[in-house]
């Protein structure tokens, strides 16, 4: 920051009232500094050229910000630092490109030559404080660019995803999956790998695996084309209409879409939750496409699952319950998390694709190879509130048609729908609704899909491990309706009455009553559910009927919380089960385990623990759960894990930080400072932390946008990092890398003298860790690297002198090391640890 003096404050209003009195000038040609300062009396005008003055900055006649600059008497401005950006109509990757133009200095005036950022002219009003930038953009209409540039040259880079999911138990066969995602770039072509391995366990032990995606991909501006060895799917639209039976197997072909394929994992959660009903203490294994891609662990009841984590889009996946390592309930539900779509000059969104169907290291039977295989996904935006979808497929020989409506009929009230059908399997539906009536909601659902559970199994009391009895294939219906409604701040009620037909048949009736209060000086909840669900292999076939009150309290210190419930439910043989439970969670901060938990809980059978974790490291991250199960003292469990290598500018990292923003950066850090922390902020959104050593920062593709390095916490220490702000602009799969330095500085405040003792104004007093300008009096203020103590004058871009510093011979307080004059002459130069010289 560079103050004003007293006299450029007087200045200013000078200029401000001699406004109003200067006759009105015909001549439109921008007049120089020199001709614009004639009028100022002689006492003002050396406190006009070369030192720091406070103006306003345009470009291309909007504020772009309020700034810092030097005038020199030879036309040219220099830019410091901007000090206030509030009112600015631009972005900060705007505002950053062209303080690094202004800040080397450019010429007022037209510009010749080569002109930065297509710059046409540059010009300071002194009657104003304005400096203004005109470029070739000035009279072009200044909406938002509907595409990203692509980076000039490409870019290049590797960012490979490993993540394992294991579940199993002492008399259940492990099972699980490991996954291989790899998106690289080439120039500006993406390239995109994908393999599994996959175990099912129980009795079919053998080890599964398959190559699911091998392509190159080329982004154009609203499209995107795609050749190679890929799963024809319907990316690139916003609402995919869902189709009934097999889904599509991987092909050998080429695909041309929409670019909205491109959208990048959201941690939102689905539109529509996704229920599940466990009887006892369970764990739940998600499945898309027959593959496990999320495991979580649910206590007894009607649960919500976190669709946090899932992938992006509008999918169905297949939920299996399993309670004491049996598998008691498999069901499909649709995974809805679409992207905003809304602009009605852009009204379509399409997919083809076509080619061989083909398997590639694949030793699924089930796949088939050899066939041709074609399709066509549509989208059409008939109205900013409705859009309507249409698919059709050729797959196995078989042809697979599908119509979907996303309707908002108003601001709280929107339908989803589908129709669907597909030779030799039968017509299918789905509808979605949900109304928002301020107090609470009300969700509606029904749909008819195809469920095939051959490939489930189930743990016999004995320990055998067999298919599961109640195998089902065939055509399946699930009605709902929830309420959730606020009865007050504190007090809210929920209801949901479902219906099946198919793997599960019968009506389930939930009621639940939420109340949020105070017990023993700590926030509590309290839950009291009354549930009537059809019966299954955990309940003996008979209804589970039932009650449960509950309690959330939070303990003393944050992050901690205890929880308990006692209840009744249809046991095993269809008896009474009473139960009780009770748990304790712990959130941890700096520490490799991230939160822990454990529960203890007593029915009928005995008693049972649960207990589960999550942790991240610098290269790994994930969780874990163990369960003990009351009814046969069995241990079952299961763990997530996920890092990331990425290699990029001859460097490679391994990380915990997940790239699904589709870039990355690899970020060294140096410090003379123990114990650092840092953090570094994507103006384009997200944030990573920083510390010593090697780091991943992930960044957005296709975005012209840079990453500022800060301190992280209130307590900045003494301290400056090089470079506090970098640039990137990356293709998807792209990985650069940079250097940071901390550095610790002093506050260096001294006086600025030529050979005779005269002041020097408006020269450039420069170290590692920043620079100043000298005032009027010669006076100047500047962070020094501590470890570097050394300092260098230029003016007009001539370096002067130079100067080593003894940070002993000076006075220091507070971290402020005075230095008093410096006596600036050319044999400086000759000798660069000359120590500074004091006068008076």
């Amino acid at each position: 920051m560079f103050p004003m003096t007293p006299i450029a404050a007087a200045l200013a209003l000078l200029l401000c009232s001699s406004a109003f009195a200067a006759p009105t000038s015909v001549d439109n040609t921008p007049r120089s500094l020199l001709a614009q300062a004639k009028g100022l009396p002689a006492e003002f005008e050396e406190h006009f050229f070369d030192v720091p003055l406070a103006v306003r900055v345009e470009l291309d006649q909007q504020p772009l910000g309020e700034a810092m600059i030097v005038l020199s008497r030879d036309d040219r401005v220099t830019l410091l630092d901007f000090t206030d950006t509030s009112e600015s109509r631009f972005g900060a990757g705007e505002r950053e490109i062209w303080a690094d133009i202004l800040k080397p200095g450019v010429a007022l005036g037209a510009c010749t030559g080569q002109c930065p950022e297509q710059m046409l002219a540059v010009h300071y009003n002194l009657e104003n404080s304005l400096l203004s930038i005109v470029t070739e953009n000035a009279e072009r209409d200044s909406e938002a660019k509907r595409y990203f540039d692509q980076p000039e040259g490409g870019s290049s880079g590797l960012m490979v995803r490993n993540q394992l999911n294991l579940n199993g138990g002492q008399d259940q066969d492990l099972g699980g999956r490991f996954g291989l995602e790899a998106s690289g770039s080439l120039g500006n072509w993406s390239q995109t790998f994908n393999m599994q391995l996959a175990r099912l366990g129980g009795p079919d032990d053998k080890t599964y695996h398959a190559v699911h995606e091998l392509f190159t991909q080329r982004e154009l501006e609203g499209s995107f084309f795609r050749l190679g060895y890929f799963t024809p799917n319907s990316e690139g639209l916003t609402r995919q209409p869902r189709s009934f039976g097999t889904s599509p197997d991987t092909a050998v072909g080429v695909m041309y879409g929409s670019s909205d394929s491109l959208a990048i994992d959201s941690p939102k959660p689905s539109v529509y939750p996704v229920y599940v009903t466990a009887n006892r203490q369970a764990s739940v294994e998600i499945y898309r496409e027959g593959l496990l891609i999320n495991t979580q662990s649910v206590p007894a009841g009607l649960q919500t699952l976190d669709t946090r984590p899932l992938p992006g889009g509008i999918y169905e996946v297949e939920v299996r319950l399993i309670e004491d390592g049996q598998i008691t309930s498999t069901t499909q539900e649709l995974i809805y998390k679409p992207s905003n779509w809304r602009n009605h000059d852009d009204r379509w969104r399409y997919n083809l694709f076509a080619g061989q169907e083909s398997k590639l290291l694949s030793n699924w039977d089930q796949q088939s190879s050899g066939d041709a295989t074609a399709g066509a996904s549509i989208n059409y935006l008939l109205h900013p509130r409705v859009i309507l979808g249409l698919s059709a497929r050729q797959v196995r020989e078989k042809l697979q048609y599908g119509s979907s409506i996303d309707w908002t009929l108003g601001n709280s009230t929107s339908v989803y729908a589908n129709l669907y059908q597909t030779e030799d399997h039968g017509t299918g539906a789905d509808l979605q609704g949900l109304y928002n009536y301020g107090s609470g909601s009300l969700v509606i659902s029904h749909n008819r899909s195809w469920l095939d559970t051959t490939n489930t199994y189930e743990t016999l009391p004995d320990g055998t491990r067999v298919r599961q009895r109640n195998v089902f294939t065939g055509q399946t219906s699930n009605s709902s309706l929830a309420l959730n409604h606020r009865i007050s701040r504190k007090n809210s009620l929920s209801a949901r009455v479902s219906h099946s037909e198919g793997n599960v048949e019968g009506v389930g009736m939930d009621l639940g009553w939420t109340q949020r209060t105070q017990l023993f000086g700590s926030d509590a909840n309290w839950r009291l559910s009354l549930f009537d669900r059809p019966g299954s292999y955990s309940s003996g076939d008979a209804r589970n009927r039932g009650v449960d009150l509950s309690i959330n309290m939070a303990l003393g210190g944050p992050g901690q919380q205890i929880s308990g419930s006692i209840g009744s439910r249809t046991a095993r043989e269809g008896g009474r089960d009473n139960n009780a439970s009770l748990g304790y969670r712990k959130d941890l901060q700096d520490h490799v385990l991230q939160s822990v938990s454990v529960t203890a809980l007593t029915d009928t059978y005995g008693v049972g623990l649960s207990s589960l974790a999550n942790f991240r490291t610098d290269v790994i991250n994930g969780d874990g759960f163990i369960q003990r199960s009351s009814f046969n003292n069995k241990f079952t469990g299961g763990v997530n894990l996920d890092s990331t290598l990425v290699v990029g500018a001859q460097r490679m990292a391994l990380t915990s930080q997940h790239q699904g923003r589709g870039a990355g950066m690899i970020v060294d850090v140096e410090s003379d400072i123990d114990g650092i922390a840092l953090r570094a902020d994507d103006l384009s959104g997200g944030s990573a932390a920083l510390r010593p050593g090697r780091n991943f920062i992930p960044l957005t593709a296709y975005k012209n946008s840079s990453v500022s390095f800060d301190f992280e916490g209130n307590h900045v220490p003494a301290a400056s990092i090089e470079p506090s702000r970098t640039r990137y602009h990356l293709n998807k799969g792209g990985v650069e890398y940079r250097k940071l330095r901390v550095m610790k500085t002093l506050t260096v405040l001294g006086r600025l003298l030529d050979p005779q003792g005269r002041p020097l104004k408006g020269h450039h007093v420069i170290n590692h860790a920043s620079r100043g300008v000298s005032e009027v009096d010669g006076f100047f203020s500047m962070e020094m690297n501590a470890g570097s103590p050394t300092l260098e004058v230029r003016y007009a871009d001539q370096l002067l002198c130079q100067f080593r510093l003894d940070t002993d011979k000076h006075r220091s307080e507070n971290n402020v090391l005075m230095i008093g004059d410096l006596r600036c002459s050319p044999d400086t130069l000759a000798d660069a640890t000359h120590n500074a010289e004091t006068a008076g």
